[in-house]
């Protein structure tokens, strides 16, 4: 009921702020018309841990025919959907579908487990819509952006995004397509991990505690509500020409990105387009893909591998292709570490050890806002000072996660020694 309410305000918001639908609406409109690239046949993998062996391949062939009856119809009126818009409808079909068994055909515990299938592979589709149709409202309700405060504060760091943006131009092409498939494709990583964790719900029938997907679509939900508090477009938009070309250069406060280090000087907000969203601060990126990794490490050695890869190459994603600050990582990893820790605290019944290490996250999380706005200069003309305190900052976090988590893990008891019989005389 919580997240029926959430996108029935989302919808709302984004049609009184935007003119355009929300996530209901656009959501709705695929069971029909062509799909937007998406999770669909994603959230249909998940639905399908609940089901067995049998009940799966029936449900991948219906929604591969489901989509090749859409495909034709398309073909014989002449629609005109661009190639990576033809396959989707059946997925959203089928899950649907499975949803009216549940409800029809099922009772009891069997109608729960499928039902939260069905809302599993929902709530990843929807909270693709949702991210899109808040970014648009960030866009559009923030007028202005405080790039050159995270610029300025950036300093601190050293400015990574523009060494990292150097080094990305060195390695072109290969570097460059490999770090953007790694970018584009992190929703596919995170299914392949959630898939692990939930490899055994059909055999024992229910769900985990925890999973990746909670936290994944957590920081989704929270994540945009830090836009609209703390706007910012990101370095090749505010100090370059944008990722269409030198048409964004109307909008930047100056072309220096990644070759020219910005100046250090009192910031001010600046007015951007109402296109480009302002969904710098937090970098979810970072969050997502450390999410990957935490939930990664109790996997097989390749998958523990592949979490690992996916967070470096991410990290470097965000700061080579100029989308990110490298005060916006900082956050992005309190912000995980903090969702990830109330999650846990939450199924472990809010213990004083979790509740303690939730309030941190969230106190260092709102000290670096704090911080970046209000004490930019400070922090640019004294790197040596706060360069190291940021860094330590977020290693408390990770320390303290760490150890809070270590110490949630059962410990297997020592087996108990028989007792030494005496001898017989």
């Amino acid at each position: 009921m919580v997240t029926l309410g959430f996108l029935i305000a989302l919808e709302i918001a984004a049609r009184r702020y935007t003119g355009q639908p929300g996530p209901i609406t656009n959501q709705a409109r695929e069971v029909i018309f062509a799909p937007k690239p998406g999770p669909l046949y994603g959230g249909m993998a998940l639905m399908m841990v609940v089901l067995t062996w049998r009940q799966r391949f029936i449900a991948l062939g219906a929604a591969i025919g489901i989509d090749i009856v859409f495909v034709l119809v398309r073909w014989a009126v002449g629609a005109d959907v661009p190639a990576d818009h033809f396959f989707g409808n059946g997925a959203l079909w089928v899950m649907l579908g499975c949803g009216v068994i549940a409800v029809t055909r099922r009772t009891g515990r069997e109608r729960a487990l499928l039902l939260k299938g069905v809302g599993l592979g929902l709530l990843l589709v929807a909270g693709r819509k949702t991210g899109d149709t808040w970014l648009l409202i960030t866009a559009k309700t923030r007028p202005t952006v405080l790039d050159e405060y995270v610029a300025t504060a950036d300093h601190a760091l050293g400015n990574p995004s523009w060494l990292a943006g150097r080094i990305l131009r060195a390695t072109e092409p290969i570097g460059t397509h490999l770090l953007d498939w790694v970018y584009g494709e992190l929703a596919v990583a995170a299914i392949v991990v959630a898939l692990y964790q939930l490899r055994n719900v059909a055999v024992e029938r229910r769900f985990p505690r925890h999973h990746l997907l909670r936290t994944f679509l957590v920081i989704g939900l929270l994540g945009p509500a830090i836009y609209m508090i703390f706007p910012v477009v990101g370095p090749i938009f505010a100090y370059g020409p944008g990722t269409s070309g030198t048409g964004g250069l109307q909008w930047a406060v100056a072309n220096l990105w990644p070759n020219t280090l910005p100046p250090i000087k009192p910031p001010h907000p600046v007015p951007y387009d109402g296109i480009t969203p302002r969904n710098c601060m937090p970098s979810l990126h970072t969050a997502w893909a450390l999410a990957i990794f935490i939930h990664s490490r109790k996997g097989p050695w390749f998958l523990r591998f592949a979490g690992a890869f996916w967070l470096i190459a991410t990290l470097g994603a965000t700061l080579g292709f100029g989308y990110h600050y490298g005060v916006d990582l900082v956050a992005g990893v309190v912000f995980a570490l903090t969702i990830e820790a109330a999650l846990r605290t939450f199924d472990r019944g809010w213990d004083r050890s979790g509740l303690q290490l939730v309030a941190y996250g969230t106190t260092v999380f709102a000290a670096l806002l704090v911080l970046y706005r209000y004490l930019p200069m400070e922090m640019a003309t004294h790197p040596w000072v706060f360069g190291p305190l940021l860094i330590l900052a977020m290693a408390s976090v990770i320390y303290g996660y760490v150890r809070t988590t270590k110490r949630w893990e059962p410990t297997s008891a020592p087996a108990r020694q028989p007792e030494p019989q005496p001898e017989l005389v």
